[in-house]
């Protein structure tokens, strides 16, 4: 199995906003976080992203299909490199494709200097992270009763 990632131009925009609705509307229901959800994004915050020189957007695609999307953050400063975020969308999850888009994205911008987090209650995320090599920073964010934001670091 494999899967290629094509950068995402501003037109694809409204689509890459639908999907990141649709695909993390499941977490916004468990944990009913309307403050940080990207399922609660808007349509604009994720254009200006986009416009951001640092910031680039990737389709995740698997036998032509748009199965996710991955956004990397790269200043180009000495600073860590960020994905922020990465999703697959529901009907495509439990496959190794957010494994294999991770590797992929390490071979376009080197595998070291990388940070990223999750929530600290979904456990698939974090055992993905650490399979990838990812180790967390110790910092623990509190969000709201059941809900933590937990940090890693991939030097």
């Amino acid at each position: 199995m494999s899967i290629t990632l094509v950068k995402a131009t501003e037109s694809d925009i409204k689509e890459i906003w639908e999907m990141q609705v649709e695909a993390f509307k499941s977490l916004l229901e468990k944990y009913q976080d309307y403050d940080m959800s990207p399922a609660t994004e808007s349509y604009e915050n994720v254009l200006n992203k986009y416009k951001q020189p640092w910031t680039s957007y990737f389709f995740i695609i698997r036998n032509n299909e748009k199965v996710g999307v991955v956004r990397v953050v790269d200043k180009k400063d000495g600073s860590r490199k960020r994905i922020a975020p990465i999703w697959i969308m529901p009907a495509f999850r439990n496959q190794g494709l957010a494994q294999l888009a991770m590797r992929e994205v390490e071979k376009l911008y080197g595998s070291h200097h990388w940070q990223l987090d999750t929530i600290l209650q979904e456990q698939g995320n974090i055992y993905l992270y650490e399979k990838l090599g990812y180790k967390r920073t110790g910092e623990i964010e509190n969000i709201k009763d059941g809900m933590d934001i937990v940090y890693f670091y991939k030097d």
